[in-house]
């Protein structure tokens, strides 16, 4: 499984769309535009193609992180679900 297909996946199971890739990725300070995004989803033999390097993906699950949890001295709040209660 390649870094595009991680990163597919990890799209797709979350609802994720590119502009909030985008935003996930700036948690990190970590540049990328929606062309660069739109590329790494593209079939590989498509000409305008870009492979998802290691640094790509490891700023994005660093971002991920931060944006699902929050940073360690601003933590999100933890929502109860009614299967919590008892």
């Amino acid at each position: 499984m390649t870094n595009n297909d991680v990163l597919k996946k990890l799209r797709v199971a979350l609802q994720l769309r590119n502009d909030e890739i985008i935003e996930i990725l700036k948690l990190v300070e970590f540049k990328a535009t929606e062309s660069e995004i739109g590329a790494l989803f593209r079939s590989e033999d498509h000409p305008k193609y870009k492979n998802c390097g290691d640094q790509f993906l490891r700023n994005f699950l660093n971002g991920l992180v931060i944006h699902m949890r929050g940073t360690k001295e601003n933590p999100k709040p933890k929502v109860i679900d009614s299967f919590d209660k008892k």
